[in-house]
């Protein structure tokens, strides 16, 4: 129980209210700016409430380099490099841009002025990725008791989901880039670099994640042959959903690890080869510029501006496994925080099917019969077909 002391000094106008606060237990002295007993009673009630509810921190102006400070060093924890680079770039344009006092100037008003300065100068994609960075930062200040509720953020039309940066490639595709493997990595290594691209297709994986696999090593990520179904223990510092999972693998990516011989089951499960010695030959960014390269060699473009990437691979794996199972297991085999980027694919996949459907009933009408329509202007067919 918290307990508020009501008083009034002497030489002072208004009732206030001395109480121990509880996150930081310092005494604190608040003036209830009122002369009226009765109306100071009903101010204490409400301040003990907040009080044993956690909700008084929230009432309070938290300063905003403090604030930034603290969640820049408590807020981030165990996200992606990436991720805390950019949110720091975030920071700074809203910094610059709208020059915050405390925490609680951040409100939908301000928000909204900073989507439309940013708007002006930077593709949707980018604005997108602010405004989500801005939307996690304020949903922390809401768990930490420092906002009562976070502001609303109108996300423009047409980039609320972000844009989309490549796409799933065909079968096909994917056999020329593993017939371009040799050319970009040498002949002796290939083997190496095709188990690794055979591993991304078949299991949709991240790159990262990939490249963490592990037989032996259970803070990586650790494959389990053991059981009634093969599966993957993944630990919370080796994904980007940072959760502990224990998730079945796809029968595909199982039958690939199962032809390993017993005693190349150690360590990583893939170990690239290089043409030298290479100082960061297992680094993230190092190999996805060599699967971009392969995929430039085979000209598998995903866009007009950009070829094929390991992305692509676990996107397609994405695609192909949508057309048979339920949205639910593929969020799980995905690992998607939220079910709407899993329905995406079945976005595709569903009007790849009706376009499917549709274009074979045509065919079929074209086989049986030829149909010729008149034009809306055309007034001596329409005659000669009365």
């Amino acid at each position: 129980m918290v307990k508020v002391l009501l008083f009034k000094r002497k030489g002072r106008k208004y009732y206030e209210a001395e109480f121990v606060d509880p996150r930081t237990e310092k005494m604190q002295r608040r003036s209830l700016k009122t002369v009226n007993k009765r109306e100071a009673e009903r101010l204490v009630g409400k301040l003990q409430k907040e009080l044993e509810e956690g909700q008084f921190a929230a009432t309070r102006k938290t300063q905003w380099k403090e604030f930034r400070a603290r969640y820049l060093e408590e807020g981030l924890t165990g996200l992606a490099e990436s991720t805390v680079r950019d949110t720091k770039s975030t920071l700074d344009k809203y910094e610059g841009l709208l020059s915050p006092g405390t925490l609680q100037s951040i409100t939908e008003t301000s928000l909204s002025r900073f989507t439309t300065l940013i708007m002006a100068d930077r593709s949707k994609f980018t604005v997108g990725k602010h405004l989500r960075n801005l939307k996690r930062m304020l949903r922390w200040a809401v768990r930490q008791k420092l906002l009562l509720e976070a502001p609303h953020i109108d996300m423009p039309k047409g980039i609320s989901k972000g844009k989309s940066k490549g796409r799933a490639i065909t079968t096909e595709e994917f056999e020329r880039m593993l017939g371009k493997v040799s050319a970009v990595v040498g002949k002796e290594q290939a083997a190496s670099w095709k188990l690794l691209l055979r591993g991304l297709w078949l299991s949709g994986l991240r790159l990262g994640e990939a490249l963490a696999l592990s037989w032996d090593d259970a803070t990586n990520i650790l494959v389990d042959l053991s059981g009634n179904y093969p599966m993957l223990h993944i630990k919370a510092e080796a994904e980007k959903g940072c959760q502990d999972r224990t998730l079945p693998m796809a029968p595909e990516l199982a039958e690939l690890l199962q032809g390993f011989p017993e005693e190349e089951q150690t360590g990583l499960v893939f170990q690239l080869k290089w043409r030298r010695n290479h100082s960061a030959d297992q680094r993230v960014d190092t190999v996805s510029q060599v699967i971009s390269e392969i995929g430039r060699k085979a000209g598998v473009m995903v866009s007009k501006t950009k070829c094929a990437s390991a992305h692509d691979l676990r996107r397609s794996f994405g695609f192909r496994w949508a057309n048979r199972v339920r949205p639910h297991v593929l969020q799980q085999l995905m690992r998607h925080a939220s079910i709407e980027t899993t329905m995406r694919f079945y976005v595709q996949s569903e009007a790849d099917e009706i376009g499917a459907v549709v274009w074979s009933a045509a065919e079929s009408m074209h086989d049986s019969t030829t149909i010729s329509l008149p034009l809306p202007n055309d007034r001596s067919a329409s005659e000669t077909a009365h």
